[in-house]
């Protein structure tokens, strides 16, 4: 045990362990929760355009009520407000499950609890972000991030996976309950918490005015701008998760039975680079290495799109993942490291649009150009694209490139 809290000394901290498997457990409920409405609203409407409805539910109340989330974060204390957000969403998914259960529910009732669902999440995604930083030393954040973003893709593969067995064995309603409880997981882990979640330095009440203080800060500091500029049009120009189907049937010619390892994929890359940032430590945390894992990212996408072979495609989206894995743990270390606590809300919110929206607008573009040009052209095309952006903002932001964690 100690040499294993010697490689990874976040775990020194209790507070940090409970947040942890928290946090673990709540994603799974939440992944789970994803599958289920999919699974259901499919089956009530057969309606492909049903689920471009719920794209929409999960994307506008982010860029909506982000910003306000922020503002209020920053404004009060954030360990209550984490009590808040996870009983109101245990309490939504609840609802789902009754409607389920009692056969009340419709596309309608299912699509506005979902969009509430995420509203919640615009306030509770900042306040978890602005929390973290309280729970370790400030030395091991890197290895806090670095376990938060393996703890994120295990559970993103394990919840659907037991999603799957739990609509085949129990029903849909049976995982909007245990989503509810997930949610109460991470609720009676912050009891167990020592840390206080009150602001360091100064707080100012939420308003216009605070909002406007957020985005001047980030305007303001180029490592944070420019990051999440990164963020953005890499996911905008290389998300090629939307067109994996078309990869399976027209190109790879496999069943439904291995799309599955398609999908996951890129969390198993991002996984294993989790621990390799955990374990390396802050020789890792440099802008060079943030940059070279952006470009991993867009020649594994690059290679999946002239791929017509099966295990030479999952190998490249675990390239991808492990890119993407990488260039997370330092993007979120650059920007928690240089926000001073008081604002720290508000810049997370500012990033929560930029990096929920990326991937949704990407996925977009991905649909209409392999219309006109075909998947394998328009994931080539989107890996180029990324590699331009990645060039760009290495030759233009010097700062960047010369990043090193303190």
């Amino acid at each position: 045990m100690n040499r294993i809290v010697a490689k990874y000394p976040a775990l020194q901290s209790t507070d940090y362990i409970l947040q942890w498997i928290g946090q673990f457990i709540s994603n799974a409920g939440t992944q789970m929760q994803v599958v289920a409405i999919n699974w259901q609203l499919y089956e009530m409407t057969h309606s492909p355009y049903v689920l471009a409805l719920i794209g929409a539910t999960r994307i506008l109340p982010v860029i909506l009520f982000s910003l306000i989330g922020g503002t209020l974060v920053d404004a009060h204390n954030r360990k209550k407000i984490l009590y808040v957000t996870q009983a109101s969403q245990a309490l939504v998914a609840a609802a789902q499950g009754i409607l389920t259960v009692t056969g009340t529910a419709n596309p309608t009732n299912l699509l506005i609890l979902n969009g509430i669902l995420i509203a919640i999440y615009s306030l509770d995604g900042p306040a978890r972000s602005a929390f973290l930083p309280s729970l370790v030393a400030r030395e091991h954040y890197g290895n806090a991030v670095s376990l938060n973003i393996i703890g994120y893709n295990i559970s993103t593969v394990t919840g659907p996976a037991i999603a799957g067995f739990v609509i085949a064995y129990l029903g849909v309603g049976a995982v909007y309950i245990i989503d509810a409880f997930s949610y109460l997981v991470l609720f009676f882990a912050l009891l167990g918490m020592k840390a206080h979640g009150r602001i360091e330095g100064e707080r100012q009440p939420a308003s216009l005015t605070a909002i406007a203080e957020g985005l001047r800060f980030v305007r303001s500091k180029t490592l944070i701008w420019s990051t999440m500029l990164l963020d953005f049009f890499s996911t905008l120009f290389a998300e090629a998760t939307i067109l994996l189907p078309v990869f399976a049937k027209d190109i790879l010619r496999i069943g439904p039975e291995y799309l599955g390892f398609l999908y996951a994929a890129p969390f198993v890359g991002a996984t294993l680079m989790g621990f390799v940032a955990a374990s390396a430590g802050k020789a890792m945390h440099t802008g060079k290495i943030l940059l070279l894992s952006i470009v991993g990212y867009a020649v594994g996408t690059i290679l999946f799109g002239v791929s017509t072979n099966y295990f030479l495609s999952v190998f490249a989206l675990v390239i991808v993942g492990a890119g993407d894995g990488m260039s997370s743990v330092i993007r979120n270390i650059i920007r928690q490291m240089t926000t001073p606590d008081y604002i720290r809300g508000r810049m997370t919110a500012i990033n929560q649009i930029f990096y929920t929206g990326g991937p949704r607008l990407g996925e977009v573009e991905a649909g209409l150009l392999a219309g006109f040009v075909g998947a394998p052209l328009t994931v080539v095309i989107g890996g180029i694209g990324t590699l331009i952006v990645v060039a760009v903002m290495g030759t233009t932001v010097p700062l960047l490139r010369r990043y090193k964690e303190q």
